[in-house]
């Protein structure tokens, strides 16, 4: 496809912006209600996200930069559009823009009203809105942040000539902050000295605290976030997550948004990084290697088991390994895609992995974006006990095949076998019993459990919302919970039965263009589920269009839709130019219907012509 032909850089289509309507209301502005008038006069980032989301929270740390850089001549705003049921809640909102650091308006938008009004199709979506009010551009995924400077730069100019861009401080205005021990922990582990060692997420610390789980015997990191070696009082974490004790006493820490692995020694305190480049991985990157020279991507846990360190690479959708022997990471299972394919491991498929708990002949693994609990067996093999997909999900017990969890992020091996499910958006402590294949609820009422720990006969929760410790004697008897089931809230796309034709949209930004003297810059994968879907079109191309052909006989599934598109900075005089990766996930929902659409357009950067 000759995409620069498509899309010429001189010509920018300009829409009309709809109106910012979220029934959740504003956050971050002080109490007040905003309008798109408000903004009239300023560039308008809309960002929307839900909290779930891995790739939404790499977006949000995308444009930490640009939001400082043009303060006075950019607003970012929030849209918050909820996947789960729980992130419908207000509060769970609230919880979540303090959570990672959102230091921008958010309208909280329950019902997709905003969504719908923008056509958006993924999260994370970015929509640019010039100071007169008009749309001029929308880009997909992640690694737009290099091309929404360069159109910033070029709105700011053309508006200053026009005398239609208005600077002056934004609307956004911070929330008192509030006095606990604990902020938004996120996971725990016993030293050997019996203290609890707690990732003090949204303060960017560790916190070592005595049994009790509530006296604070010393905190880990300057609480400004960063990458930073050193001792306790001037070493820096990034919204730290996942623990685990190696064999010598000391811990490794999946330092999340620092995308790299530090080790702290509780001897003498002090904390070095032993894998990462601080960098994200990006496709093309290398999967193995010097642990220090490859890069990471959210590495949300961490497990001992095997003689290595086993990683939940959230931002990968993989599991990988550090081994701290030759101080080498390399990639153990996964394909980057997002889904629930079990099978061997370079085969498998997951959807940000969150939790991990290891014992002899299983590392089990929280599935969060699937909401399933599964295992990856010594010889490789990833199977898995709950869970069917991206889209289903809810508050199920009885038989693993159908019992149901929503997006957990903890799991716990338990002595009789068992394993214990933070099933976090549910409030609520599950349990999988291998033997009887049955899925029962221990405790409820907990909010956001994000992790568990074995504490003698005790289990010590991670209440994440609620900022503290919560122990809990394991109960003989299960809880009786009355059953929900839930779909994704979005509605689905009506297709046409027959041939489909696929376009993803992508527009190499001003100052770039695609970059084909080593051989294709673009990259199309489509699968769908159920696989029946589809009788031809699936599979792996380079061009990003394609003709699908529906099967008649299945009248409604999800298209999974992969692209990635490479562009480098167009300059003549440089042999070496910058590139940048462009790259998204969809999941779309369709119903094939006579008189259902002909064409499926998926922006990935640009306009739909």
């Amino acid at each position: 496809m000759d995409h620069e032909r498509r899309f010429p850089a001189h010509r920018r289509a300009r829409v009309r912006a709809p109106e910012l309507i979220g029934k959740g209301g504003w956050l971050n502005t002080g109490g007040k209600d905003l309008k798109l008038a408000d903004f009239r006069g300023r560039i308008l980032i809309l960002d929307f996200w839900t909290f779930c989301c891995i790739n939404c929270l790499h977006v949000l740390d995308e444009l930490r930069e640009l939001e400082e850089k043009h303060r006075d001549t950019v607003v970012i705003v929030g849209v918050h559009s909820p996947k789960f049921v729980h992130e419908a809640d207000h509060q769970a909102v609230v919880d979540a823009v303090e959570r990672y650091g959102v230091e921008h308006p958010v309208l909280d938008d329950p019902e997709l009203t905003t969504w719908k009004q923008y056509a958006v199709r993924a999260w994370p979506t970015l929509v640019v809105i010039d100071p007169e009010g008009y749309v001029v551009a929308q880009h997909a995924g992640e690694g737009h942040a290099h091309a929404l400077a360069e159109l910033v730069a070029e709105l700011e100019a053309e508006h200053e000539a026009k005398g239609t861009l208005r600077r002056g401080d934004g609307p956004y205005v911070p929330p008192e902050p509030v006095a606990t021990h604990l902020r938004f922990p996120g996971k725990a582990l016993v030293l050997e000295s019996g203290h609890l060692l707690v990732s003090d997420t949204t303060r960017h610390q560790l916190v070592e605290l005595q049994p009790d789980g509530e006296t604070v015997v010393r905190r880990i990191g300057s609480g400004e976030r960063g990458l930073a070696d050193g001792p306790a009082d001037q070493a820096r974490f990034s919204e730290p997550q996942g623990l685990c004790a190696l064999p010598d006493g000391r811990v490794v820490v999946a330092d999340t948004v620092s995308h790299a692995l530090r080790v702290w020694d509780p001897a003498t305190g002090e904390t070095a990084t032993v894998a990462g480049t601080g960098a994200q991985w990006m496709q093309g990157s290398p999967t193995r290697g010097q642990a220090r020279e490859v890069a990471l991507s959210s590495p949300w846990d961490v497990a001992w088991w095997q003689g290595k360190v086993w990683i939940a690479m959230a931002g990968v959708h993989q599991l990988w390994t550090y081994d701290p022997e030759t101080g080498t990471v390399e990639a153990a299972a996964g394909t980057t895609n997002e889904g629930l394919v079990d099978g061997p491991a370079a085969e498998a498929w997951f959807a940000q992995p969150s939790g991990l708990a290891a014992t002899p002949d299983r590392l089990w693994v929280a599935d969060s974006e699937t909401s399933a609990l599964r295992w990856v067996d010594p010889d490789g093999t990833v199977r898995t006990a709950v869970g069917t997909g991206l889209f289903d999900f809810g508050h199920r017990d009885g038989a693993a095949d159908q019992a149901l969890l929503q997006h957990p992020l903890g799991v716990t091996a338990l002595p009789d076998g068992s394993v214990a499910v933070c099933d976090t958006y549910n409030h609520a402590l599950r349990r999988f019993d291998p033997a009887s294949g049955e899925v029962t609820t221990v405790a409820t009422d907990l909010r956001e459990p994000s992790d568990a720990v074995l504490v003698g006969e005790d289990i010590v929760v991670v209440e994440s919302a609620r900022h503290r410790l919560t122990r809990l004697r394991l109960p003989e008897e299960a809880l009786k919970v009355e059953a929900v089931a839930h779909r994704t809230r979005r509605e689905a796309t009506t297709v046409a039965p027959g041939t489909l034709s696929l376009e993803v949209v992508f527009r190499a930004p001003a100052g770039q263009k695609l970059d084909e003297r080593y051989g294709p810059s673009t990259r199309l994968l489509v699968s769908s589920t159920p696989p029946e879907l589809l009788t031809a079109g699936a599979g792996t191309g380079t061009d990003l269009s394609r003709e699908l052909m529906l099967n008649p006989e299945v009248t409604e599934g999800v298209l999974h839709v992969s692209a990635m598109a490479a562009s480098c900075d167009d300059d003549p005089d440089n042999e070496y130019p910058a590139c940048h990766v462009h790259q998204q996930d969809w999941g779309v929902p369709v119903k094939v219907e006579a008189g259902g659409a002909a064409r499926l357009p998926l922006i990935l950067a640009g306009l739909d012509a």
